[in-house]
């Protein structure tokens, strides 16, 4: 009997000028474990005069993770940070009560042809840090914790897993893993993961009780601790989940919280700009109209 529950296919969603894959939120499957949102990010090639530029926006009640596979992004927000990511390292954006920033292709880059390849996550905060103050934090790829196993290579971006911690400052029991196998292995992960658990597969190709999955596609498991399956060669995945957080979660646009009303307050205070600001930014992101939310589908 298959450990599978639910097979989600990424839906292509325009994030103004940028086409992604959505994972997350699912109209049957609204989280796994704390993570709430995941939109897998091209691999786009991108002409010198085309450039990533999300303008500044708000986010509430969440914390954000972005990983990239290639290409280099620029994180500005309203605390000050100004941060470069590239392929390998974390950014780890901790909204609470309330956080804005862009993300734009950095200056050097942005007459030149590049790639822009990774994964964007949301984490809701437990309830009792939904309004906590916000922060950043951003890991280089060499301070991640990594080994291999069975011919099976480990990262781990953010969390805890097999008695290995992330430097990055999470605020609930999770775990996000990279996998990579050269050649055909199976993979007995289960007694190691707690919660909920979901695999995505960036590349390669993954067996299990005789079906192979994909690229693309998110397996969400009914029980993470029966986690058995069948890597085939030169594939890539990704594990995250955790345990689950006991309240509901509401999304409207970028704003995540337990509670309706401190969405719509959310909501008032952008449209009135009384969220704090980005240093050097003068553009914004406008509220979405009221029949244009975050629905998963």
């Amino acid at each position: 009997m298959s450990n599978i529950n639910l097979i989600i296919e990424e839906r292509p969603r325009n994030i103004g000028n940028f086409m992604v894959g959505r994972l997350l939120p699912f109209q049957s499957k609204r989280m796994v474990g704390p993570f709430i949102f995941i939109d897998h990010m091209g691999p786009a090639a991108l002409k010198a005069e085309e450039n990533l530029d999300i303008a500044p926006h708000p986010h509430i009640g969440l914390s954000t993770l972005t990983y990239l596979f290639e290409g280099n992004i620029m994180h500005k927000d309203s605390l000050g940070t100004e941060m470069e990511i590239k392929p390998g390292q974390v950014n780890w954006m901790t909204a609470g009560k309330g956080i804005t920033h862009s993300e734009r292709a950095p200056e050097y880059l942005r007459h030149t042809e590049k790639n822009l390849h990774g994964l964007q996550i949301w984490v809701a905060l437990p309830k009792e840090l939904e309004q906590m103050e916000p922060s950043f934090f951003h890991a280089d790829t060499e301070e991640l914790p990594v080994w291999e196993q069975d011919s099976v290579s480990y990262k781990l971006i953010a969390g805890s897993f097999m008695g290995k911690q992330s430097p990055v400052p999470v605020y609930s029991p999770l775990y996000f893993l990279e996998l990579k196998s050269t050649s055909r292995q199976t993979v007995k992960i289960g007694k190691n993961l707690y919660g909920e658990a979901g695999l995505y597969i960036l590349e390669g190709s993954i067996e299990n009780e005789g079906t192979t999955f994909e690229p693309k596609e998110l397996l969400v498991a009914k029980d993470s601790q029966l986690c058995e399956f069948v890597m085939n060669e030169n594939t890539t995945i990704y594990f995250f989940g955790g345990d689950a957080l006991p309240e509901q979660r509401f999304i409207y646009w970028n704003f995540v919280s337990s509670d309706h009303a401190l969405i719509e307050q959310a909501k008032k205070d952008w449209q009135e700009q009384k969220f704090p600001q980005v240093p050097g930014e003068t553009e914004f992101i406008p509220l979405p109209p009221e029949n244009i939310h975050l629905k998963p589908q």
